[in-house]
């Protein structure tokens, strides 16, 4: 098989590149739209990072550490990365143009290369003391109540902005009700999230969790946390959105047991012009490497390379390099 790599021309911050031959620059780089430090996504970056540039000697791969759930399809479809990381349920709602996360446009770009990477659960954990000093018990109470809670989640880019609408949608509430009962709504990078809940800054987290998401995990060790059950309507109304009702294994301090949650799921998508060789390098890298992802973090141990191709774990249809990996596996 080939190996030279085509890469991005011009470097990642530069704007939107064309795919147009292979033979490019060796200081040029591919570029994989992740998260920032700290999210279970920069380490999978990371570790594709190195398996790809150790089969494309000259080249460097980059990270996109400011993306998202929601902001990856996007730079994907623009040409800003070549590939990118994303919620099924957000490449789902960019195919189709969600007007609350994509503003009715559709993202008929992009193509996916492997899904089914890993579960990641949309959950919700307040702090105990504002549990006591409140007393609410459930999240419906506490996103009523007045004084509102102070909420923390990250911002603008990831899955997790989107899918609070969502919850607020249900309740028939919005961001307005939250601020003018006196609640907050405070969005920063996710490292800086443990901090301010165990400063006493903030009362109540929304994430979208990973076993072993290292935010996640630290927030629940230096703070003391419930995990809030989502109620049946709730997981009702976002399987509608693409997310299933599945729950949240007791992987944290502060849970007595699994919590009720959503799935969002997770793909690797590409542009529809990607080489295909390419594509299916990075398709082959993912799936014959499992083990070296795996190692890197724990969240991919479930990941099924016989299975990822399915529309169900993708979201969107296959990019052709990677059908042609899966057609000569025999997987579909």
């Amino acid at each position: 098989m080939n190996r030279r790599l085509f890469v991005p021309a011009a470097a990642a911050g530069a704007g939107a590149f064309a795919w147009s031959a292979w033979n490019a620059p060796p200081h040029q780089s591919l570029v994989i739209a992740a998260m920032p430090p700290g999210s279970s996504w920069y380490v999978f970056a990371a570790t594709l990072a190195q398996l790809l540039e150790a089969q494309l000697p000259g080249h460097s791969i980059e990270i996109f550490a400011r993306g998202g759930g929601t902001g990856n399809p996007a730079l994907v479809e623009r040409g800003k990365a070549a590939i990118g990381l994303g919620q099924v349920a957000a490449a789902v709602w960019a195919w189709e143009g969600l007007q609350l996360a994509f503003n009715g446009v559709r993202h008929r770009r992009i193509r996916a290369l492997a899904g089914g990477l890993n579960s990641v659960w949309m959950t919700v954990a307040a702090r105990e003391d504002y549990i006591e000093r409140s007393g609410h018990d459930s999240l419906e109470k506490m996103l009523r109540s007045s004084p509102g809670p102070r909420i923390i989640m990250k911002p603008p880019g990831s899955m997790v902005p989107v899918a609070f609408d969502m919850i607020l949608q249900h309740y028939g509430l919005s961001r307005q009700t939250v601020l003018a009962n006196g609640g907050a709504i405070i969005q920063v990078a996710v490292n800086q999230i443990p901090e301010m809940l165990s400063d006493g800054r903030a009362d109540l987290y929304f994430e979208s969790a990973v076993k072993g998401h290292p935010a996640l995990t630290e927030a629940a060790t230096t703070s003391k946390l419930r995990f809030l059950d989502f109620d049946q309507g709730l997981l009702s109304h976002l399987a509608r959105q693409g997310m299933t009702p599945r729950p949240l294994p007791a992987w944290f301090k502060g849970q007595t047991g699994p919590a009720a949650a959503a799935d969002c799921g997770t793909v690797l998508i590409a542009r529809d012009d990607l080489p295909e060789d390419l594509a299916y390098l990075i398709t082959r890298t993912l799936c014959e490497k499992r083990a070296v992802m795996v190692q890197a973090h724990k969240a991919w141990a479930d990941f099924n390379p016989q299975t990822c191709h399915r529309i169900e774990a993708t979201g969107v249809p296959l990019h052709p390099g990677a059908a042609r990996y899966f057609r000569e596996r025999q997987w579909r």
